[in-house]
């Protein structure tokens, strides 16, 4: 007897295994409802929605009234909406949201896709590029980011290319057809086709709809003044922190920070694929648990950011960096939820809700930090770093590139681990594997393991990370890195540098 026709138990669990997934899809949705219905802002990013009878989709918190739930349709990414034929609601800008936290979190394939695509990957090396730094053919990569995300690494590109050049019509007075090929399009029929597809409107009206403050950024905003933005975070933000350990690192020549506590800029060079950067970020304290000035809990804030590039390809990459210097799509509701129930935390989370744990703009060149410490790093930008064509005040130099330390100073462990960095042996951008990545530093002479944990929190931007020493409770999982974070800031453990 064939296997189909065979009464009994098998066929009932299969029956029952498809009932309890499409039950806990509906539950899964109306949840998704309740968020939107009270424009839950903890949500922005996490997922979008979509109404079937406007054919705009939105973030959970758009002030817009609450459509029926029988007209809703959720959707995991913006893309996603985008290929089934939606648009964007211009009212509450869904592609301005953080991005998911999910995406750093996560240290699978779709994982390491999606931290790659929003590097700027498969527009400077294609979908071919992509799935050859995964290790997976396309046709995987395909597959799984449609499946798990519901577009592949071309519609997700498409958004993101979308996205940028809303940003730069809306806040620069650049001439269109620049800013087409500046945003990764290949032709300016392919920008004005995308721009009409995504925003329902021309390049020149979505430029005349912008906002007040967009309007008068792009007043102020040319080529030597550089391009003002605003990087969106969900929840609250404890910048203090950062910008105190920012300050603590900076590197003479790449460096700065200036400024009083409260109110700083953190200033930067950046090495970027198609040129080079500055980058000027601003302190902004958040407001006390996330609450928006109506008292509603979940809303996030935002950091003023400007940026000088010489080339305006750049500008999705460098944004990218950035949001992972500043741990800007983090989800802080989920970090405090799980370390607040700890009662050696506990006290910790409540007095610093939102603390981060950031990252870096430049993984190959914080591991070198990592290793050698602030006054030789200083050393190394004086001797071997590339001068900037316009230095900017104090920031003169950009950090050397790993082949130029491997054959400047080949000697020692820097020597090494610059070697390794420079033939791809240790592989630190954002679709390395994490696991593999720890192997090939622990492999590079000269480097322990409290310097490659530093590496994996901060390059590889791992949210758990233990560092060896006294034991820290799997509790504290999947938030190890965040952990060790209150706890420094407490004074309760030392610094690992």
């Amino acid at each position: 007897m064939s296997d189909f026709r065979q009464p009994g138990p098998p066929g009932r669990r299969r029956l029952d295994c498809v009932t309890r997934t499409a039950e806990y899809e509906k539950t899964h949705e109306d949840g998704r409802y309740e968020a939107v219905r009270s424009r839950d802002a903890r949500f922005d990013g996490a997922f979008f929605f979509a109404v079937e009878t406007t054919g705009i989709y939105c973030r959970p918190s758009c002030p817009a009234v609450t459509p029926k739930r029988h007209n809703v349709r959720f959707f995991p990414t913006a893309a996603a909406a985008q290929g089934s034929g939606f648009r964007a609601c211009r009212r509450c800008r869904p592609d301005a949201v953080p991005g998911s936290a999910d995406w750093n979190v996560r240290a699978d394939v779709v994982g390491r896709a999606m931290r790659l695509i929003g590097d700027g990957v498969v527009d400077r090396e294609g979908v071919a590029g992509l799935a050859v730094r995964l290790g997976y053919s396309a046709r995987q990569v395909q597959r799984q980011l449609t499946a798990e995300v519901g577009a592949g690494p071309v519609a997700l590109a498409r958004a993101q290319r979308a996205h940028t050049a809303r940003v730069l019509l809306q806040t620069t007075a650049l001439p269109v057809t620049e800013i087409a090929f500046a945003s990764g399009f290949a032709s300016v029929r392919q920008f004005n086709d995308t721009i009409r597809a995504v925003y329902a409107a021309t390049p020149s009206e979505l430029r005349a709809a912008a906002p007040a403050r967009d309007r008068a950024a792009r007043r102020t905003a040319t080529p030597t003044a550089g391009v003002p933005l605003r990087l969106a975070h969900r929840g609250p933000y404890r910048s203090g922190p950062v910008f105190d350990l920012l300050q603590r690192e900076a590197v003479a020549g790449i460096e700065e920070v200036s400024g009083a506590p409260g109110h700083r800029v953190y200033r930067r060079t950046l090495r970027l694929p198609y040129g080079t950067g500055i980058v000027a970020v601003q302190e902004r304290p958040g407001r006390p648990g996330g609450l928006d000035r109506a008292g509603r809990t979940g809303s996030g804030g935002w950091l003023e950011a400007r940026l000088h590039l010489t080339d305006l390809r750049d500008l999705t990459t460098s944004v990218q960096r950035l949001r992972r210097l500043f741990d800007l799509d983090a989800d802080p509701y989920a970090v405090d939820e799980r370390l607040g129930a700890d009662p050696r935390l506990a006290p910790l989370v409540a007095a610093r809700p939102g603390l981060r744990s950031p990252g870096t703009a430049d993984p190959d060149e914080l591991a070198v930090r990592a290793l050698v410490g602030r006054a030789e790093a200083e050393r190394l930008v004086q001797r071997y770093g590339k001068a900037l064509d316009a230095p900017c005040g104090t920031l003169t130099h950009l950090f050397p590139e790993p082949a130029v330390l491997a054959e400047a100073a080949p000697d020692g462990a820097p020597g090494a681990l610059a070697a390794a960095l420079a033939d791809g042996a240790v592989r630190l951008d954002p679709g390395a594997d994490r696991d593999d990545a720890e192997r090939a530093l622990l492999a590079v002479p000269g480097l322990d393991a409290r310097t490659v944990a530093v590496v994996r929190t901060r390059a590889l931007g791992d949210p758990d990370v233990a560092p060896p020493g006294p034991a820290v409770p799997d509790t504290w999982r999947p938030w190890r890195s965040y952990a060790l974070n209150h706890l420094r800031a407490a004074g309760e453990w030392e610094n690992d540098r």
